[in-house]
């Protein structure tokens, strides 16, 4: 029995010695500097920090400032139709008029519905919004090669709410340069 609890003593006291050693393991921290260091010694400490880089969005157009008639790029529709109303046709003329005069500028117009019909359906109703704006810039002179349409069609809503406010909202064309 007295050998039990000595053997008992001796692995804990083995045990105990293992995690002191291991305690003892870490490294001691590094002093500060003090005020006797060198010039050198300051001028490699403060060199060696990672350069900070400046992050600058780049400027795409002018269809980006609020300030220029081309920041209005959306033209809404009514219920189950792709007439445009009348009071988008200036911005419309807008965007044509500066594609006219930069040639290699080309534009996506994305056409979009409200959830309420078939897939299908709003998949046609979309590219038939989209088309008609498109044959409204080519008449405007815009040449075809600058114009591409795609159809989302109840997709992408700029409102996912399921109202009246919501669903005049998702009905859409926007000119995507």
């Amino acid at each position: 029995m007295a050998e039990l609890r000595i053997g008992r003593l001796a692995t804990l006291a083995v045990i105990l010695l293992g995690m002191n050693l291991a305690g003892c393991a870490s490294k001691p921290a590094p002093m500060p500097p003090t005020s006797m260091s060198t010039p050198s010694t300051l001028s490699r400490e403060t060199t060696t920090a990672p350069a900070v880089e400046s992050i600058r969005p780049t400027y795409a157009g002018p269809w980006e400032d609020p300030a220029s008639p081309l920041y209005e790029r959306t033209i809404y529709f009514d219920y189950d139709t792709a007439e445009i109303k009348p009071q988008y046709l200036s911005v419309i003329r807008t965007h044509a008029r500066y594609l006219g005069n930069q040639p290699g500028t080309r534009v996506t117009l994305e056409g979009h519905t409200d959830e309420r019909g078939t897939r299908e359906y709003n998949l046609a109703l979309s590219d038939q919004r989209a088309e008609s704006v498109r044959r409204f810039m080519l008449a405007e002179g815009v040449p075809a090669n600058q114009l591409a349409t795609l159809s989302y069609g109840e997709e992408r809503p700029a409102d996912p709410g399921h109202s009246e406010t919501s669903w005049r909202l998702n009905r859409r064309v926007i000119i995507q340069y």
